[in-house]
């Protein structure tokens, strides 16, 4: 394929799987999983001490580059991230699939297999018992009537969303795209759409920089409670659907596709492996070439999505320090696949983009400038300078829930802590589990909108200042609910951000004085020459003081949520004298 052809591909957001892959499976490697020895008693396995486990070294073909997979080649190569992510700010994290069927939040897909949760009754009265109609039933019953990626997109870009996050494939491992390494995927079951095609071409008719998200990582264990059964009542003892096999599906509706490659296998020989990405280490020293598969087609996939989208970035979840670590989600095997995945991942940028444009998020990377990492639900205590991240919450719950509380205070609310703190926000909206929107979701997105377009100048490319904020009240972790809407802010609490020179004090609470004292800006430093209220066309009265910067703000609000005083001075930016 020439470079004008696969230059206009990508533009369209269409998937490039015309072009030749840069990438190639291990030799020998193949879908058919080794051989597993038989599981033995529940919980009567201590998993191994990953010290004492040597990493394995992966050997799938990567895209030739300057990037080894090691971390000091990816920070010589990769050092900073792109120009274009400090700039988008402000994002969607599309956290939607199969799992919104349940209307239970979030990990339905897992919470349906444990008797007295929720999602388990709610899948009982809906379904039918999972021991005969599983998850795997979800998913052919998953069709999305009414998801219109073009119509989303722009409700999202006119909320002032520049960046998307679009889960590719999430702890249920069922792939979002027509995957070469998945046969379960959206393009062969359920809706029989590409929807990662669909979201990347919207994305970039838009100019929103397009990202994909992978959480299929531990999936291996996460599905241990679909081998278990039913303690009491009238199914007691009869296995879940977890323990089918490809042979059993023979004449059904899911014939031809193997149960193991959705369900993976049954680990629950190790001590509380449901429970493992909770503190806990160690490697299933008994499935070492079952974790050596697996951890290959895990990057497979991964290295699939990236040829055919071109993703701007790309995200893979957990709570250890990277993917296959041996320790809490990342359990089970040590080994570089992430590595060489980030690799492969930023080769094939230089050779297809000629620069550094792309941006690989490890979540609990902390301290790599090579990759970004996220904070999920909560807020850093301090400025973060040293890599790139982004600060990620969902309204009511990472699936659809129909009890989500609406209001885009909190949206503003997350954006101006996680941007003072020199991070981006993503947040994830809910979409229903037919593809649409409660009414009250499309009025939060709208009002948000409302908002950026007064105040989008001060946020857009925006980094921190020496301090984050004043004041003693601060938003709440958590998904986004009543508490957020209701925080107490009052006129002393203010969020700094800097832009073109220029300081931007957040105010998170209008003053019924209409007076603003700032007191991180008492006289001394770089002179104030000038001070605006964004969406404000008029003057202002303001003095500036030994106790600090006092503003007299105009009797019409310009905006609702939270306000922007944009500070000039005469060289160089305000020094924070008092820090309050």
């Amino acid at each position: 394929m020439t470079r004008p052809v696969l230059a206009l591909l990508v533009l369209m957001g269409l998937p490039l799987a015309a072009a030749e892959p840069t990438f190639a499976p291990s030799p020998g490697w193949t879908m058919q999983a080794p051989a597993v020895p038989p599981p033995a008693t529940l919980n009567s396995v201590k998993p191994q001490d990953p010290a004492q486990a040597p990493e394995v070294k992966m050997a799938f073909r990567i895209a030739p580059g300057p990037c080894e997979p090691t971390w000091a080649s990816l920070r010589q190569h990769h050092p900073t991230p792109p120009a274009w992510f400090n700039q988008a700010k402000f994002g969607v994290f599309i956290h939607w699939g199969p799992q919104a069927a349940g209307r239970s939040g979030d990990w339905y897909a897992r919470r349906l297999y444990r008797p007295g949760n929720p999602a388990y009754d709610r899948h009982l009265a809906r379904y039918g018992h999972p021991s005969t109609v599983g998850y795997k039933e979800v998913l052919k019953d998953w069709t999305a009537p009414q998801w219109d990626p073009a119509v989303l997109t722009q409700r999202f870009h006119d909320a002032g969303m520049r960046f998307m996050m679009v889960v590719g494939v999430h702890h249920d491992n069922f792939d979002l795209w027509d995957s070469t390494y998945q046969p379960w995927n959206s393009v062969r079951v359920g809706p029989k759409q590409d929807m990662l095609g669909g979201w990347s071409r919207e994305a970039r008719k838009l100019g929103m920089r397009f990202g994909i998200t992978f959480h299929h990582e531990y999936s291996w264990w996460w599905w241990a409670d679909a081998y278990r059964a039913d303690r009491s009542g009238p199914k007691a003892g009869v296995p879940y659907d977890g323990h089918l096999s490809l042979a059993d599906g023979k004449g059904t509706w899911w014939d031809g596709l193997d149960p193991r490659l959705l369900y993976n296998i049954d680990l629950g020989e190790y001590e509380k492996v449901t429970e493992i990405a909770f503190g806990k280490r160690g490697v299933f020293q008994n499935h070492h070439d079952y974790g050596v598969w697996y951890a290959e087609r895990w990057a497979l996939r991964i290295l699939d999505a990236i040829d055919r989208y071109d993703p701007d970035l790309i995200y893979t979840d957990g709570n250890a320090a990277e993917p296959f670590c041996g320790d809490k989600s990342g359990a089970g095997l040590r080994c570089d696949a992430a590595r060489r995945m980030v690799a492969h991942y930023y080769n094939r940028t230089l050779a297809t983009r000629k620069q550094a444009d792309t941006l690989a998020l490890i979540k609990f990377q902390a301290g790599n400038p090579a990759v970004g990492m996220t904070y999920e639900t909560q807020f850093p205590r301090t400025i973060l300078r040293d890599q790139a991240w982004i600060g990620e919450n969902p309204v009511g719950d990472w699936y659809y829930t129909p009890d989500a509380v609406y209001d885009a205070v909190t949206l503003v609310r997350s954006l101006l802590e996680y941007a003072s703190r020199g991070g981006n926000y993503a947040c994830a909206v809910p979409i229903d589990p037919e593809g649409g929107m409660d009414p009250a979701c499309v009025t939060m997105l709208a009002d948000m909108g409302a908002w950026m377009r007064v105040n989008g100048d001060g946020m857009y490319g925006s980094t921190a200042w020496d301090l984050w904020g004043e004041g003693t009240v601060g938003m709440p972790n958590g998904a986004l609910g009543k508490r957020h809407i209701t925080t107490p802010f009052t006129a002393r609490d203010l969020r700094f951000t800097v832009k073109d020179g220029a300081l931007h004090a957040w105010l998170m609470a209008w003053p019924e004085d209409r007076t603003v004292l700032i007191r991180s800006l008492a006289e001394g430093g770089p002179t104030i020459t000038r001070v605006d209220l964004l969406g404000h066309d008029g003057p202002l009265a303001w003095s500036w003081t030994p106790d600090g910067l006092r503003v007299t703000l105009p009797k019409d609000q310009p905006c609702r949520y939270a306000w922007g005083l944009k500070i000039t001075t005469a060289g160089g930016l305000p020094t924070a004298v008092k820090k309050r």
